[in-house]
C-alpha cells in the first residue's frame, strides 16, 4: 500500500450553502451518507489526478479541514505516529461495514485522518 491521501473533509456550519458553492464554482456532486450530516463529494473525472472527499456539518467550532491517509494497518500507523512525535486525537473508531478511522496531530499540530478499509468493522 502506498499510504496516499485518499479523502478530504470540509466541515462547515451550513452544508447546503457550502455544497451549492462548490457545485456552482467547480461542478462537484454530492451524495448524503445515511441519515448523517455528511455528504460524499465527487470532484471530477476519476481517470484524472485528484481525490474525492466529503462536506460535513461541523462537530466543533474549531474543526479544521482534514485529509485522510489510507493505511494497511491503522494500529501500526497509530503506534508509529506516537513514536515519531505525533499525537492521536481521535482513537480508532469503526465505521460499520466500511473500515476504521482515527485522527492525529503531526509534530506541528496539523490534524490528519487515518483510514483502514475493513468491511468487517463494527
Amino acid at each position: 500500500m502506498d499510504n496516499r491521501v485518499t479523502h478530504f473533509e470540509i466541515p462547515c456550519d451550513d452544508p447546503e450553502k457550502t455544497m451549492a458553492f462548490f457545485k456552482t464554482v467547480f461542478n462537484w456532486s454530492f451524495k448524503k451518507f445515511g441519515d448523517q450530516d455528511y455528504w460524499f463529494t465527487h470532484t471530477g473525472d476519476d481517470s484524472t489526478p485528484g481525490i474525492n472527499g466529503a462536506i460535513m456539518k461541523k462537530r466543533d467550532p474549531n474543526q479544521p479541514i482534514t485529509n485522510s491517509i489510507s493505511v494497511e494497518d491503522i494500529d501500526k500507523s497509530m503506534e508509529a505516529i506516537e513514536n515519531s512525535g505525533g499525537t492521536i486525537v481521535v482513537p480508532k473508531t469503526p465505521i460499520p461495514k466500511s473500515g476504521w478511522l482515527s485522527f492525529f496531530k503531526d509534530p506541528d499540530g496539523n490534524i490528519h485522518g487515518l483510514w483502514q478499509d475493513d468491511n468487517n468493522a463494527h
